[in-house]
């Protein structure tokens, strides 16, 4: 890792300005753990029998955000980045994968949803969660996707740590 170059959420705030603070907060702590790594090393894997690595990690999280602001607000019907057939898992097989192709694709997937937020009047607007079968709110969406970032930087942490052993942050 070259420096933590993170905006931090501020201190006060409305809430909209909040959750999207700490959601591009997470956003870039995801990006600044890949820092200075190669292919290979996104590549590796954490520990038999997991298949996870940060590469793997990268490329759920661009399916999460197609998942979660995309389907819901755009086009239910769009396809997950990495499966045709809604296999949620096949994002975590980075076997054949490059950092250019994971990052080009979640970078792409973090445009359309920041789009979507901001071209969303409240954070009461809903929309259709096609896998859930239900309405939803962009308030429920970005504390969703956020609660996924913050579970899955803590994985990105011991990955990264496994890799080089480079901690903090």
């Amino acid at each position: 890792m070259t420096g933590d170059h993170r905006t931090g959420p501020p201190t006060a705030g409305s809430e909209r300005d909040t959750l999207r603070a700490f959601l591009d907060y997470h956003r870039a702590t995801l990006a600044m753990k890949c820092e200075g790594l190669g292919d290979e090393e996104l590549r590796q894997r954490s520990m038999p029998p997991s298949t996870l690595s940060l590469l793997g990690l990268v490329r759920h999280l661009a399916e999460v955000e197609r998942t979660w602001f995309r389907r819901v607000f755009e086009d239910h019907d769009v396809p997950l980045v990495w499966s045709d057939r809604f296999d949620f898992q096949a994002a975590y097989d980075a076997s054949t994968s490059s950092r250019a192709e994971a990052f080009a694709a979640w970078e792409a997937e973090v445009a359309h949803s920041r789009r979507i937020e901001r071209e969303s009047v409240s954070l009461e607007r809903t929309g259709y969660q096609p896998r859930w079968e239900r309405e939803v709110s962009l308030r429920m969406v970005m504390l969703h996707v956020l609660l996924e970032y913050g579970r899955h930087n803590g994985h990105v942490d011991l990955l990264r740590e496994g890799v080089d052993g480079t901690v903090g942050a």
